[in-house]
């Protein structure tokens, strides 16, 4: 019978401790892989280990307990979530705003200023508020990503086919060879010279599917504050993840 089928399934997860606390690692392996990896996702606070096919699991739990100081050291740097919940201040179009829930009947969801202060105000009941919080904003990126991109699309003289709306890690963008643009809902968070640019970044690509030099050219007469842009994005945009 060969090794491979004798072999034990992996667990999805490796526990190890640090300093009397438990360390949760997702385990997965990739066939190209050339030596094990350790990667702490700067926006959310997951640790993954990946190991190539034949390193064992037990060389995997040594790997990572040897390195449990430096998991910990990379977790304390996180942000702390911020939950849409009554109370929680989250920022909209870069501005902080306050999550307000009014009373249990249903009813929109708007923002309103109360003592010089912006306020989300949400009529629904309790358990909806989350919920109710994240649409809102979501439909909020939608508008706003939309008017960008009516904006731009004379100016470059071609408008993508679709655009839709997704909750992307490593991606504030995309653009299909089809023509059709993706961006983070989370976008609405950022100050809107962000998102502006974003869409101008992803309206380049419909006519340089590349990072070459015309595209940068093309980019930077689309946008002016392509460089102000991406310096936020460098310095805050893993922050974005935290809300929610």
């Amino acid at each position: 019978m060969p090794l491979a089928l004798l072999r034990r399934p992996d667990p999805e997860h490796l526990e190890v401790e640090h300093e009397g606390a438990s360390l949760h690692i997702a385990l997965r392996r990739r066939p190209t892989a050339r030596r094990i990896t350790l990667r702490v996702s700067a926006a959310t606070g997951e640790v993954v280990i990946t190991l190539p096919s034949r390193t064992a699991v037990n060389t995997a739990q040594r790997f990572a307990a040897s390195h449990a100081g430096w998991i910990a050291a990379r977790l304390a740097r996180v942000p702390a979530r911020v939950l849409f919940e009554p109370g929680a201040e989250v920022p909209l179009r870069g501005e902080a705003h306050r999550i307000c829930l009014r009373d249990t009947r249903s009813g929109a969801v708007r923002v309103v200023r109360e003592n010089d202060a912006s306020v989300i105000s949400v009529s629904c009941d309790p358990a909806h508020v989350a919920r109710r919080v994240r649409d809102f904003l979501a439909r909020e990126a939608r508008r706003d990503l939309a008017e960008a991109i009516e904006r731009y699309a004379p100016r470059l003289g071609q408008r993508p086919t679709r655009m839709t709306l997704r909750d992307t890690r490593s991606r504030w963008g995309s653009c299909t060879a089809r023509g059709e643009l993706n961006f983070s809902w989370r976008l609405i968070l950022a100050p809107p010279m962000v998102l502006d640019y974003l869409v101008a970044h992803e309206m380049a690509h419909l006519r340089e599917m590349n990072h070459s030099p015309r595209f940068w050219a093309l980019l930077g007469d689309l946008c002016p504050n392509v460089e102000a842009a991406e310096a936020w994005l460098k310095r805050n945009g893993s922050s974005l993840h935290r809300y929610g």
